[in-house]
């Protein structure tokens, strides 16, 4: 990690390019594993099992007996997440809305979507977590069927952790089923697998690109996700330790991923790169962190205000504000996924238990879109209901303006309700 000092922001475009797959490659792979489980169904699941996690199986559900024990303290540790969410995602329930305008009633609720479909990366990391970040919102919102994919471990067995918390959050269809071909089977429908209205989760390249793809179908999909990305603002009052812990924490996502340091600090800049070093040789997954570093930036800036303007340009995925007045910076975030002020909220506080979803939109796409919240799993359908006496009083508006449209029927829709 080099300390890039005081960029022009003519330059800046360059700094925050993020890696980038070349998915033209990947694309031909990706359509023809869609378009054989559109053909083949099942069949085509359990070829592909066999074929990319060399597991064969007899059934892609889940046996009601196969095992989902957890050490103690794992268990104790995911309830207490459990509660945390739950609590969080609950408080986002909100009432319908009702307004009066000249007589018209017109009203908004919240309906869930009937059938949601749940992905749960499985391999080099068994993301049991993101079940709970997932399967929550939408018991909450009260969806009615809930399909829940994950790739099979070698033995064609389920992590335990994963079973366990899908169980927890009362999840029951459960599908051995993992990567591009377990989106393609949500999205239209196997003989096992039911189709679903809208799909969630995280995944590797091949199910980033499969989820793009059926999006173009008109299937809704959560959000745009890619490569976990983090960006940290310091000053002088953060401590370098708890900066490179940050910055590695991500970093061990995966090659692609990719982190940031913004200080106002050249002395924090260098101290953290240091303790980069130092810790990352500790890691079980340093060759993933270490590719992941090569992608990454320390940038040090006069001030503030120039700090928080490049997070805001660069639009991470998670920002975590190590400064004096991190609360009052906060306040300045506009594009950002999640935020983590102070320097004791490390964003794996937010990956795990302190109530956010981690579902997050990366590669800038937190310009324009949320998180996975509640809100996710509803539709928002309005009504309204007019009398006679408000239908005359917006009569001659809807006329004028439907008639300079050009939209004769329109205006006559409202007109012969007061010819008769």
């Amino acid at each position: 990690m080099n300390i890039i000092d005081n960029p022009n922001k003519n330059d800046w475009e360059k700094i925050c390019k993020r890696p980038t797959f070349d998915f033209s490659e990947l694309k031909q792979v990706v359509e023809e594993i869609i378009n054989e489980v559109k053909a083949n169904g099942d069949d085509a699941l359990i070829g592909f099992a066999e074929k990319f996690d060399s597991v064969k199986l007899d059934s892609l559900l889940i046996d009601e007996n196969e095992a989902c024990l957890i050490d103690e303290k794992l268990e104790k540790s995911i309830k207490t997440a459990y509660k945390n969410i739950s609590t969080f995602h609950k408080s986002q329930i909100t009432e319908s809305l009702n307004v009066n305008i000249n007589g018209a009633k017109l009203w908004r609720k919240s309906v869930a979507i009937e059938s949601v479909g749940l992905y749960i990366p499985g391999g080099t990391a068994p993301l049991f977590s993101t079940v709970l970040m997932l399967a929550i919102p939408a018991m909450i919102a009260g969806c009615k069927n809930i399909t829940l994919c994950t790739p099979p471990q070698k033995d064609g067995s389920i992590h335990p952790a994963i079973l366990f918390t899908a169980k927890l959050c009362g999840i029951t269809r459960i599908f051995k089923v993992g990567g591009a071909q377990a989106i393609a089977a949500m999205a239209y429908g196997t003989s096992s697998i039911p189709k679903c209205h809208k799909i969630f989760g995280p995944g590797n390249q091949f199910v980033t690109l499969a989820k793009q793809l059926i999006s173009q179908e008109g299937i809704a999909i959560d959000m745009p996700a890619g490569p976990s990305e983090l960006l940290v603002i310091a000053d002088k009052s953060a401590n370098p330790k708890f900066i490179a812990a940050d910055l590695l924490s991500q970093a061990e996502h995966g090659a692609d991923s990719q982190v940031f340091l913004v200080t106002t600090s050249e002395e924090t800049a260098k101290e953290t790169i240091e303790n980069v070093l130092i810790q990352i040789e500790k890691l079980p997954r340093k060759d993933v962190a270490q590719k992941a570093i090569k992608n990454s930036r320390v940038i040090v800036l006069d001030n503030m205000e120039s700090c928080i303007e490049f997070s805001n340009y660069y639009a991470p995925e998670h920002l975590i504000i190590c400064t004096e007045e991190s609360r009052e910076l906060s306040n300045k975030v506009i594009n950002a996924g999640s935020v983590f002020v102070g320097h004791y909220t490390p964003e794996s506080a937010g990956d795990y238990a302190s109530g956010t979803n981690h579902v997050l939109p990366t590669n800038g796409f937190a310009t324009a879109w949320s998180g996975v919240s509640l809100d996710s799993f509803y539709k928002k359908i309005t009504f309204q209901e007019l009398n006679k006496e408000s239908l005359l009083e917006l009569k001659e508006a809807i006329e004028i303006m439907a008639k300079t449209e050009g939209l004769n029927a329109h205006k006559n829709a409202v007109s012969i309700r007061f010819k008769e």
